[in-house]
């Protein structure tokens, strides 16, 4: 899914987009130039032929005199235009590619202002643009819209015991996990820290416990194949649906307290599941 612009690039954004078609109004007003250009050296041509066609006089007679200056005369017009086009063009050309490398590197700061450098998957600041929107839209349209909260069980003790590089390491897992899991008009983002959150738009709570056991088998196919440092990775988890009319932080906090929940009754000895409430 392609990130939300954000509402305070879209100035900036704009601007340089008006500049491009700033910059091909004007290749349009030298191509103007250049038919003008035309109808004068034909017009000048016209002067010539027109009255001997007009009288019937089937042999062109200039005078002598004049042919030197006509000739010189148009050489040094087209010369000159072909000189001022050329320039004209460089100098668009130019321009135009200016304009392209700022747009992309426009797009470029935008879209990384918007990913996390870590993971590479949307962070705190996309959610903030683009979660109040879809809320909004399942809410006038009546669709279903489900988030779950995920949250690697004993992170920091991992941190502790295994150093911070390896902490990244299964950051990054985890996100390639996620990516891998979920479809790709879900949104996967890290939310905090050692926790993430899935929008999961047209899905209900069962449907999103599907996408959860999916992703248990997922992360145990994952500690058979991750032999490093004796680690298991473990995951707990929060589902909400949004109720209509409701409210992103109802759907937030209903998540956050069933995920803590089953990570409290988790270590206390309890093995639960997150079940739709």
């Amino acid at each position: 899914m392609r990130p939300a612009r954000n509402e305070e690039s879209l100035p900036r954004f704009q601007q340089l987009i008006q500049e491009i078609r700033t910059l091909d109004h004007t290749d349009l007003q030298m191509w103007s130039i250049g038919l003008l250009m035309f109808l004068i050296v034909a017009a000048g041509f016209l002067a010539l032929v027109l009255p001997n066609v007009m009288w019937g006089i089937s042999t062109v007679r200039i005078d002598r005199r004049f042919l030197p200056q006509l000739f010189f005369g148009f050489v040094t017009l087209i010369i000159l235009f072909n000189i001022y086009a050329l320039d004209r063009k460089r100098d668009l050309q130019n321009a135009r590619e200016e304009l392209v490398r700022r747009l992309i590197q426009s797009e470029a700061a935008e879209s990384l202002s918007l990913l996390d450098p870590l993971t590479e998957l949307f962070n705190r600041q996309y959610l903030d643009l683009m979660l109040p929107k879809e809320v909004s839209r399942a809410n006038r349209y009546g669709r279903k819209l489900t988030i779950l909260m995920i949250d690697i069980d004993d992170f920091q003790l991992a941190n502790v015991r295994f150093g911070h590089p390896f902490g990244d390491k299964i950051l990054i897992e985890v996100a390639r996990l996620l990516k891998r899991t979920f479809r790709s008009s879900d949104v996967v983002a890290r939310y905090g820290g050692d926790e993430f959150l899935v929008l999961l738009p047209e899905t209900n709570e069962m449907e999103a416990q599907n996408s959860v056991d999916r992703l248990r088998d997922v992360i145990y196919e994952w500690n058979d194949f991750f032999r490093e440092k004796d680690y298991r990775l473990s995951l707990s988890y929060g589902v909400a649906t949004l109720n209509p009319g409701g409210e992103l932080r109802d759907v937030i906090e209903a998540a956050d307290a069933q995920l803590y929940f089953q990570k409290h009754h988790k270590f206390s000895g309890t093995r639960t599941h997150a079940t739709p409430s």
